[in-house]
């Protein structure tokens, strides 16, 4: 007697039952409630202190509130004139003329060390740029006093000198190795047929590699522009001079070492001091976001 076997059926996965879809549904819901908790703590600082800015002084002690019960607009005017002899507005100019240095010289130099480390070959590259990467482990503090040393020697203390013509050599690491893996993506037979039509080597770093490395760029400049604006150590060190000083050494000017402090006019000059900042990196953000997803920099 002949006997027929029946292949199994192939059953799609059970469709999720109401009870499924109310699990995810509620899943949903706490994922979101945890990431707005988490928005709310990151941004309190900000909103305490755009809303201590406009607090009385007598306010700012008793009243640990964002929102404050008195409107006091008049602590912006106190911070823009609160220092003898000088307006913010000169901290806010010399910060920008020392941030925007420090923006060019790093975009210009960092590029070209770049160019050099990825797409051109001479002897030891690959040894200098491990010297270069072993560079990211020196910490910055052991370099200050041999750095002084030199500049003091070269008569740039009290001007922006120090701050601005080192990063023309090159000397921030980080921002040649994201230069440099944002390079190596970019396909060599660019350079070739660049070289077919006789471009050199400046030729085919400044018209067929430079422009494709925009994104690379715009990240650089933003974290120098950052870094530098809200840099007080190392200005502090150069700069002595009233009229020389940077916005966070302003900034330290309301708090007097004898014990007075301006604190509600120091708010209102901080909240001033990232509005650069904040536009500078709102204008650039799909640049950067893209700049450190393809030169394969995260964290």
């Amino acid at each position: 007697m002949a006997t027929t076997t029946v292949a199994p059926v192939a059953t799609s996965p059970a469709a999720p039952g109401p009870a499924g879809q109310k699990g995810r549904w509620y899943e949903g819901i706490a994922a979101h409630v945890v990431l707005i908790a988490i928005l709310l703590v990151a941004l309190y600082p900000i909103a305490y202190m755009f809303g201590t800015s406009f607090k009385s002084p007598q306010e700012i002690l008793n009243n640990v509130n964002v929102f404050p019960r008195q409107f006091s607009p008049g602590n912006y005017v106190d911070g823009w004139n609160g220092i003898p002899g000088v307006t913010f507005g000169t901290f806010f100019l010399n910060s920008a003329v020392v941030a925007i240095g420090v923006v060019v010289g790093n975009a210009l130099a960092c590029s070209l060390a770049a160019f050099a480390f990825a797409r051109l070959k001479f002897p030891l590259r690959g040894f200098w740029f491990a010297i270069m990467i072993g560079t990211l482990l020196l910490p910055h503090h052991v370099l200050i006093v041999p750095q002084y040393v030199l500049f003091n020697s070269l008569e740039w203390i009290n001007t922006p000198l120090p701050l601005i013509v080192p990063k023309f050599l090159a000397t921030e690491a980080f921002f040649v190795f994201l230069m440099v893996q944002f390079m190596r993506g970019i396909p060599r037979s660019l350079d070739e047929a660049a070289e077919i039509d006789g471009c050199g080597p400046y030729r085919r770093f400044f018209f067929v590699v430079l422009p494709l490395t925009k994104p690379a760029l715009v990240t650089t400049a933003v974290f120098s522009f950052i870094w530098t604006w809200n840099d007080f150590f190392t200005q502090l060190v150069y700069l002595n001079d009233l009229d020389s000083y940077t916005v966070p050494i302003g900034l330290r000017l309301f708090l007097d070492s004898s014990g007075q402090a301006a604190i509600a006019p120091m708010f209102a000059m901080s909240v001033l001091s990232l509005v650069p900042v904040f536009l500078f990196f709102l204008v650039f953000q799909r640049l950067i976001v893209d700049g450190i997803n393809t030169s394969g920099i995260k964290g």
